[in-house]
């Protein structure tokens, strides 16, 4: 979003015209609504913000449910944003340490400080970019004078006069629509100078799920977490918002329920057992926290392998923390027999699992020609040093 869309957007016709459409979803409803526009004798600048934004307010109820239809984004801040089921346990634990204030550095369109403002927080709202800056202060309107809403950088934002700091650092080129990731010493603000502050003061850090484990700061407790499915987030908590004992945390967040395993460090994992009748596939979070250990004690499963993170036992139980299937049968492996077998079970939809194998699943969906009325999910993994395929049945 440029200078002059903003413009145009700020401003009451636009604000009017943009209530008032239709969701815009496809690309034909885009030109459709366009035209309209246009027709209306609407300037191209104003016509542009307006479907551009109704359409991302249709993209964003993923994230932001009902809230979404009364906040702006561009597209670069709608994508990096956190998803607002999982800012309300970031603010949670704000609430909880008995903190009243927060600075939110790196706030982008202002989603976590939507949260901590809901909760009662005084925010102090920063990011270093001027576009979204003016879209965060829009966003956070509602709350008043709650929430201060500034143009500038972390580094030179004076947080003395609050609790404690969120910190997102961006992990992405500057821009409001197109980036690309950068690599960890490219962060803004850097990691150094991020870790630094939040040994200084109580802060909450997000980071990318996949970062590396070994540049942790000591002393923190790094919480990883998952929603629906998809592993999101890690977060790095220090100071009063890091809990006694914790150093190891896997959150799990799937519709409207949330279940949390902590450890105070990786756990052991269990031994190796051979396929039993049921496969247990743990949630990211937990994967990326080295947790598996203690789900597989609670399930009575080892890992089918060594370095593989599925698990097999025979005890019918359950796991907030994995999804269980059923297992068939072990087919074989090869496309080719395999597509057979899958034919003669008349099993037209496949969900395909993979780990320890180089296989690209949509290339090899192909390759077994499905067609049938029956579904099933298929694991293929290494076992035994050997490539192995496993039909199971999703456990609801």
């Amino acid at each position: 979003m440029e200078h002059a869309e903003l413009d145009a957007l700020l401003t009451p016709q636009a604000m009017a015209l943009l209530d008032e459409l239709d969701p815009v979803e496809t690309t034909n409803d885009v030109a459709r609504v366009v035209s309209r526009l246009r027709a209306a004798g609407h300037g191209p600048d104003l016509v542009s913000a307006v479907v551009g934004q109704s359409r991302l307010r249709h993209r964003a109820t993923a994230k932001f449910g009902e809230f979404a239809g009364r906040m702006l984004f561009t597209k670069a801040g709608l994508e990096q944003a956190t998803r607002m089921s999982v800012s309300a346990h970031h603010a949670g634990r704000f609430a909880r340490a008995g903190l009243t204030s927060v600075a939110d550095l790196g706030c982008g369109i202002g989603g976590d400080s939507l949260a901590f403002a809901a909760l009662g927080l005084r925010v102090l709202s920063v990011d270093a970019d001027d576009v979204t800056a003016a879209l965060a202060a829009y966003n956070l309107r509602p709350f008043g004078d709650a929430v201060e809403v500034r143009h500038g950088t972390a580094e030179e934002t004076n947080v003395d006069d609050v609790d404690a700091v969120w910190l997102d650092p961006a992990r992405r080129t500057t821009g409001h629509s197109e980036t690309r990731r950068v690599s960890a010493d490219d962060y803004s603000p850097n990691l150094d100078w991020t870790f630094a502050l939040a040994a200084r003061k109580p802060a909450g850090i997000k980071l990318g799920p996949a970062h590396d484990r070994d540049a942790l700061p000591e002393g923190c407790e790094a919480q990883w977490i998952s929603v629906d499915g998809s592993t999101v987030e890690l977060v790095v908590w220090s100071g009063a918002l890091a809990r006694e004992g914790v150093g190891r945390a896997a959150l799990v967040i799937r519709g409207d329920a949330a279940h949390e395993i902590t450890a105070p460090e990786d756990t052991a994992d269990e031994p190796v057992r051979e396929l039993g009748s049921f496969i247990h596939e743990p949630e990211g979070s937990v994967i990326r926290a080295r947790l598996i250990g203690d789900v597989a004690r609670a399930l009575e499963a080892g890992p089918v392998a060594e370095q593989i993170a599925y698990l097999t036992g025979d005890a019918d139980r359950r796991s907030p923390f994995a999804t269980t299937f059923r297992v068939r049968e072990v087919l074989p492996a090869d496309p080719k027999p395999l597509a057979k077998a899958l034919k003669e079970r008349g099993i037209g939809t496949l969900e395909i699992k993979k780990r320890g194998v180089d296989i690209d699943p949509a290339e090899f969906r192909k390759k077994l020609k499905l067609s049938g009325k029956a579904k099933a999910t298929l694991f293929v993994t290494r076992i035994g040093g050997r490539r192995t395929a496993i039909l199971a049945d999703r456990m609801e």
